[in-house]
């Protein structure tokens, strides 16, 4: 996202208010494909269907979430399967069940970036519910975790997550194009956890009363911490002392670069930014140092350089800290929906 459009729809004005109609013209839409949805929708799918997303556009901390989700959910006996549009990438055939060395040109940098953190199935289809049914038809999982895809109704769910920026917040409050509102915030009602990424260190081992002027029962905050530093080519990985006082030139093809940068110089770095639009295909050129630079990028990106990044190229890993009260929450309403699809389940069995 450009710094044009941060100033534009995460600044306090609406220089945009003369777009009013077409925000109207698009929550028209949204409202309607969400009612048509609603009212086409399948029966439940036979396993709890998780979906982390946001009704902001940018990037908000959501594949560092779900990543975070999947261990928790492994630790904790499930065996889960993560869902992904793919965005980026260009199959010639879907479903696709994506690992670790897929090529991202074809699966998506996100799908392959949640395989290597995760080493879960991940199954990649623009139409998620197909994408579940393959899953399911497998037995590759017991849970299916939806990263993004909030607004893709035609996935049935169970349990909803919408995450946001804590510096960002929910922008000028108007939808998109006006403001970087996909819904409005009201929105939130139907959801069950708020997690709002960045949240202040002091708030990070509780729940948060309200964001933005929301209430909602279940807020908790959410940050991204840095684990290590890892070099694109050779998988070798450095303690993060080691870019402290280093100059170093930053790349981030990413929702939000400026946290990215601001991570970097919070760690000590001597930061020299690139930033390019989400989703950005790197070419070689795109990887260029100057002298004693070191070159580091996202573990998203990372995933589309491994084949040309040069020696001096590193990735910083980063892990989702959240509070165990949220985890605690997120497992028992996980185990309640099991519960509940397993007796919807028995009973259409006996009537069947």
């Amino acid at each position: 996202m450009t710094s044009l459009v941060d100033r534009v729809w995460y600044g306090k004005g609406r220089p945009l208010g003369w777009l009013a109609p077409l925000a109207w013209l698009y929550r028209s839409i949204s409202d309607s494909r969400r009612r048509k949805a609603w009212e086409l929708r399948d029966e439940p799918l036979p396993v709890p269907v998780v979906v982390v997303g946001n009704i902001t556009a940018g990037g908000t901390g959501k594949s560092p979430l779900t990543a975070r989700l999947v261990k928790e959910m492994s630790s904790a006996g499930w065996r889960p399967v993560i869902l992904s549009r793919g965005y980026g990438g260009k199959s010639d055939h879907y479903p696709l069940v994506v690992d670790g060395d897929s090529d991202p040109s074809v699966a998506g940098d996100e799908p392959v970036m949640l395989a290597q953190a995760t080493g879960v199935p991940v199954v990649v289809d623009p139409q998620r519910r197909r994408g579940a049914a393959l899953a399911i038809s497998r037995f590759l999982g017991n849970v299916l975790i939806c990263d993004d895809g909030l607004q893709h109704y035609a996935l049935p769910r169970d349990i909803e997550l919408a995450v946001f920026d804590a510096s960002r917040g929910i922008g000028n409050g108007s939808l998109i194009p006006v403001g970087p509102l996909r819904e409005p915030v009201s929105r939130l009602s139907s959801v069950d956890f708020v997690v709002v990424n960045g949240a202040r260190a002091d708030e990070a081992k509780d729940r948060l009363e309200s964001f933005e002027g929301v209430e909602h029962p279940e807020i908790f905050p959410m940050r991204l911490l840095p684990s290590s530093l890892v070099q694109v080519t050779t998988g070798h990985q450095a303690p993060l002392a080691e870019i402290a006082g280093r100059k170093v030139h930053g790349v981030a093809g990413i929702g939000n670069p400026a946290r990215f940068f601001d991570t970097l110089r919070q760690l000590g770095a001597q930061v020299r930014e690139t930033p390019f639009p989400d989703h950005h295909r790197f070419r070689a050129r795109d990887l260029s140092a100057e002298p004693g630079e070191w070159l580091v990028m996202t573990a998203k990106d990372a995933v589309k350089c491994r084949k040309f990044a040069p020696d001096n190229a590193w990735y910083l890993a980063v892990e989702a800290e959240l509070p165990d009260s949220f985890i605690d929450a997120f497992l028992q309403r996980l185990e309640e929906c099991s519960q509940q699809l397993n007796e919807s389940n028995q009973k259409r069995t006996d009537h069947g």
